[in-house]
């Protein structure tokens, strides 16, 4: 029935516009009811992407089954090739909804919304890893942005050439970048204590060599 109700929606969304479909349009071409296609999906917008809940999920998953010694960077790329595959699994109807986001505005913002979704799970997952870290939340933060980037490019370009060329070659190519500007792994953060402050008194015209007895006998090191 959920996949009934995706291909009945992108069939109309096709024929008519994404705007001028309804739900009781979808639903009746379906042959099921507004209940029935409020029990798969909350809203019109969500039937465009029917996947992204999965995909989430299993990326989440995925970053949580890492071994502790596994390298983080190379850790959150192979969980962005996740989102690769869910597209490549059906070329053309990736296709068909990347034109249908570039064409409805309030669509792209759904977009963006699911990308930011994916962005938090990977730079949560790069938080744990280096938490204690110098610069550790800002190097996790970078990181997942980069990965984010360097995977929707890659997988744009493929899906403006209408899903032609070997996607999964292209995402690969796009991380390599992410990899060689961060596998190496962040400096150990530096704990410094307070300052002591050791305040010397000496008469005007004491020899050096007796300001540096005194010194060091304040500093414990007779």
């Amino acid at each position: 029935m959920r996949d009934a109700l995706v291909a009945a929606a992108f069939q109309l969304f096709l024929e008519r516009g994404f705007e001028q479909t309804t739900v009781d349009d979808i639903v009746a071409l379906a042959g099921v009811g507004r209940r029935s296609f409020f029990r798969y999906f909350p809203s019109k917008e969500d039937v465009v992407f029917p996947d992204h809940e999965r995909c989430l999920a299993d990326m989440t998953a995925f970053l949580a089954a890492g071994p502790a010694g596994a390298d983080p960077v190379r850790r959150v790329c192979d969980a962005a090739r996740l989102v690769l595959l869910m597209y490549a699994e059906n070329p053309a109807f990736s296709v068909q909804r990347y034109r249908l986001t570039r064409q409805v505005p309030g669509l792209r913002q759904y977009e963006l919304s699911v990308v930011w979704r994916y962005e938090r799970a990977l730079a949560g997952y790069l938080r744990a890893r280096f938490d204690g870290l110098r610069d550790g939340v800002l190097r996790a933060d970078v990181i997942a942005a980069a990965v984010v980037a360097a995977h929707n490019n890659a997988l744009r370009s493929w899906l403006r050439s209408d899903g032609r060329g070997d996607a999964e070659a292209a995402v690969d190519h796009a991380l390599g970048h992410v990899r060689a500007s961060f596998d190496a792994e962040p400096a150990p953060a530096v704990t410094q204590g307070p300052e002591d402050v050791v305040v010397i008194v000496s008469r005007r015209g004491a020899p050096l060599w007796r300001v540096v007895q005194e010194l060091e006998s304040a500093l414990g090191r007779t």
